[in-house]
């Protein structure tokens, strides 16, 4: 998923000076590997989900039920993992920790011999996973020139996290869990964490702690604060750009989880396709994501955030109706995935570039943390959940049918966007003047 937490803007400080351009490459391509590995770990049971179903005897619902929660803390732990890294200043200890501590989480996963005992590790995990990239942003925001930590920051978020994440780790884990069991895959997959905490505990650096100003107004209650906030929310949503873009972000992320939940059981147990087979189109997802993070951004700088919002949720109607319908040559449904995962690209758009675009700069903190949260708590914790349900009750198809409706809303609610991109206004408003 692509990646949907909430993290650290940063300030330039100041201790930029202080870092070669040797360095701030080497911090960000140790961050993008770590979240690399986060991916890895977290969409590992999906992957493995066809091995470990039919010995745990989960139903679908359970299956949902995993896949929800661990959502729903992942996004509870990066506001608050998050905070704490702004108070204790101690970013790469934290990273190291939550490195370390969801690695442990994969060889607990491994060890489950009950519903119970999965849904907790993977809760565990979920509060390791859910600091990660709030401390990364921040890092990258603090040790990285300015004139490159919007690269920077894309680079750190998506490549690692679609390459290694939504790539490797279907091919890898389903070879792994052939060979020498799904048990061992999850034991083996726990290594890479372990060394990327030891390589960014020896080569990186602390980044200098920033003395926070003296307020100029006495501390609010909480109460205040929890007031203001739902205020400023409640301000937030009254703009047309925002509102659509909580909407397609609930729907969107549904979608995206709902994919790396229930996909792999229907290709394996309804269409028939072996293990490999399945796992090399999981696969695809991650080469199609990978390019998009890229290239669809890229696209809306010239053409508009509009029409590629429009355009993207349109073109993955095809992936669950491919995978129902398509019945051609292998290398046909390759392309339906590779295609029908269009969707991905546009997350950046609706979690952070059109929301930033719509409103005064002073509310930007606002709308990230409503855009990104709501999308995951509602959205990547209520989809998968409501779809286990809905796959016990109707088959497995039903999860598919979920997608394709939940992909055209996205389309509907993203033909009432206003246009925000700066380049395509600014042509507009010279071919008016």
């Amino acid at each position: 998923m692509q990646a949907t937490a909430t993290g650290d803007t940063g300030a330039d400080t100041g201790t930029t000076t202080r870092n070669s351009t040797g360095y701030q490459a080497l911090l960000v391509g140790l961050l993008s590997l770590n979240f690399g590995i986060v991916f890895f770990d977290r969409n590992s049971l999906n992957f493995l989900m066809p091995f470990v179903q039919p010995e745990l005897h989960l139903s679908n619902s359970q299956v949902g039920a995993v896949a929800g929660i661990f959502s729903f803390i992942w996004a509870i732990a990066a506001f608050g993992v998050s905070r704490v890294s702004d108070v204790a200043g101690n970013r790469k200890l934290l990273l190291v920790i939550a490195t370390v501590a969801f690695s442990a989480c994969s060889f607990l996963t491994g060890l489950a011999a009950s519903f119970a005992m999965l849904i907790g590790a993977r809760i565990i995990m979920g509060i390791a996973e859910g600091g990660v990239m709030p401390i990364s942003h921040a890092m990258v925001a603090s040790e990285v020139s300015p004139k490159y930590r919007g690269l920077a920051q894309g680079i750190a978020q998506n490549f690692g996290s679609n390459f290694f994440g939504s790539f490797v780790a279907p091919v890898v884990l389903v070879a792994l869990a052939e060979h020498y069991g799904w048990r061992s895959a999850f034991y083996i997959a726990g290594i890479p964490g372990i060394v990327s905490a030891a390589l960014i505990w020896f080569l990186l650096k602390e980044p200098e702690k920033v003395a926070e100003p003296a307020p100029a107004a006495p501390k609010k209650s909480t109460g205040q604060a929890v007031g203001d906030y739902i205020k400023a929310v409640g301000e937030a949503l009254k703009i047309r750009n925002v509102f659509i873009c909580v909407a397609m972000g609930i729907v969107l992320v549904a979608y995206l989880v709902i994919t790396w939940a229930f996909m792999p059981l229907y290709l394996t147990q309804v269409r028939g396709y072996s293990q490999t087979d399945a796992s090399w189109l999981m696969s695809v997802l991650g080469i199609s994501a990978t390019i998009g993070s890229f290239a669809t951004a890229g696209l809306s700088d010239v053409l508009g955030r509009r029409p590629v919002m429009i355009l993207c949720p349109f073109l993955s109607l095809l992936l669950p109706l491919g995978a129902m319908y398509y019945h051609g040559p292998y290398v046909g449904m390759i392309a339906i995935f590779f295609v029908g995962w269009a969707l991905n690209g546009i997350f950046p758009l609706f979690m952070a570039t059109v929301p930033s675009e719509s409103v005064p700069p002073a509310m930007a903190a606002t709308v990230f943390g409503l855009c990104m949260g709501s999308c995951e708590i509602i959205g990547g914790a209520g989809g998968p959940a409501i779809a286990g349900v809905a796959a016990d009750a109707y088959g497995l198809q039903a999860p598919l049918w979920m997608m394709a409706g939940l992909t055209f809303v996205g389309f509907l609610f993203a033909l009432f966007l206003k246009e925000s991109a700066p380049a395509v206004l600014a042509k507009r408003g010279a071919a008016a003047a």
